[in-house]
């Protein structure tokens, strides 16, 4: 097991390691960011509206989500011109507001709640002759490439951005999917889904680690305070489980700690990504952000998994059982899907509305995978969950006060 564990820290920082040097970048410093789930993708897009300048940064989910996915500092989007970053919907269509939003929160819930139940069940599935899944790499693989499909029909729509930079989006493409990769080898080595979906919710840990070391942030109580009860709800609820697994739940949790770390990774990666996009003077679109990333997630997942020679024990595991092929399909649609619903909440709601469907979205699959798996707790492991989701919502609510402060 502890080969198997450095095979894939070998492989991850190889793969960073090739990007970085091809292309003559340098991993930025940590930034302060929200946290959120399973791996984001930044695009700071500007746009003339008069005599004034909009920003819009758009951090969405490429997951999960994992993944999963939340927005701070977003601004409104203009909804009146026809050729915006958020021409993905139409914003003339006369659809009252509550309309939108129960299409956007709807596509949300439905597509990322599936997806989550489907990813567990991917990794808790036993052959007939008592194998399971373990190709987490192929597995990326599939989720990137539906992904990248959706982003391509997405840019014939709405037009394609020309000109983009591509460097930066390979890097942090590569950095997002070790981490999502991460997250699922977890998954297939003991550790649950609940407890790697608190945790990942936990992953302003490394950002604000890396941003009191290298960059000299400051954070403020309440911050700090959050994030531990993430981190320490989430070590409840493993205690509080039943007992089993042994060196593979062990294995779980090192992963999840490098999904993590990688997570933190990422954050500096983004802000270089925004920062390249905005010397080169473009403006990119949401789907030109899913297409570009997601196609380097694919080449980077491919490069790895073809390295450990997870494509074709994976396809044969798949063929030899097609129930499970048909569940990694729907897990690669859902991811694609709730990625573009998230992009249509983008366009038409503040980002507090995304925030708030993204943060319980994660509660809600916790919930439902405890209740629907059979996952069972003792009292202190639903202690464990009350704390850490009292974290995640304490942590919504802050934001919801620091924009009712802006306004």
């Amino acid at each position: 097991m502890r080969f198997h564990l450095i095979n894939h820290c070998i492989a991850i920082l190889s793969t960073l390691f090739l990007i970085a040097s091809t292309s003559g970048v340098s991993a930025a410093p940590f930034t302060k960011t929200s946290s959120s789930a399973i791996g984001h993708t930044f695009a700071s897009i500007e746009k003339k509206n008069g005599s004034s300048n909009k920003k819009v940064v758009l951090d969405s989910l490429v997951l999960g989500k994992s993944d999963l996915s939340q927005s701070k500092s977003i601004s409104n989007i203009n909804r009146g011109g026809s050729s915006t970053a958020a021409t993905m919907t139409e914003s003339n269509t006369g659809l009252p507001p509550a309309i939108k939003l129960l299409i956007g929160a709807g596509g949300i819930y439905a597509a990322f709640l599936y997806y989550g139940s489907l990813q567990e069940d991917v990794f808790r599935y036993t052959a007939a002759d008592g194998t399971q899944f373990k190709q987490a790499w192929l597995l990326q693989v599939l989720e990137a490439l539906a992904n990248v499909v959706i982003g391509f029909a997405g840019m014939q729509l709405t037009g394609a951005t020309p000109n983009i930079p591509k460097r930066m989006f390979a890097i942090s493409g590569a950095a997002q999917v070790s981490a999502k990769a991460c997250t699922s080898l977890a998954l297939a080595n003991g550790l649950s889904f609940p407890v790697a979906t608190l945790a990942k919710s936990g992953k302003m840990a490394p950002v604000m680690l890396g941003s009191l070391l290298l960059g000299g942030a400051s954070y403020s109580v309440r911050e700090y305070l959050q994030v531990a009860a993430i981190i320490g709800g989430t070590a409840i609820v493993s205690m509080g489980k039943k007992k089993g697994g042994g060196p593979s739940s062990t294995l779980g949790v090192t992963y999840i700690l490098l999904s993590l770390a990688l997570d933190g990774v990422t954050a500096g990666f983004q802000k270089r990504l925004k920062a390249e996009t905005a010397k080169a003077g473009v403006k990119p679109k949401p789907y030109d952000f899913m297409f570009w990333t997601n196609l380097y997630m694919c080449l980077t997942a491919v490069v790895v998994a073809a390295g450990l020679n997870e494509i074709g024990s994976g396809l044969a595991f798949c063929s030899a059982n097609p129930e499970i092929m048909n569940k990694i399909i729907k897990f690669a649609i859902c991811s694609a899907v709730g990625q573009s619903f998230i992009f249509y909440t983008i366009a038409n709601f503040d980002p507090l509305i995304l925030s708030t469907v993204t943060t319980t979205r994660k509660i809600f699959s916790v919930l439902l995978s405890i209740f629907l798996k059979g996952h069972s707790l003792s009292m202190t492991g639903w202690s464990g969950i009350a704390l850490a989701c009292g974290g995640i919502l304490s942590e919504m609510t802050s934001k919801m006060g620091g924009k009712a402060k802006a306004h």
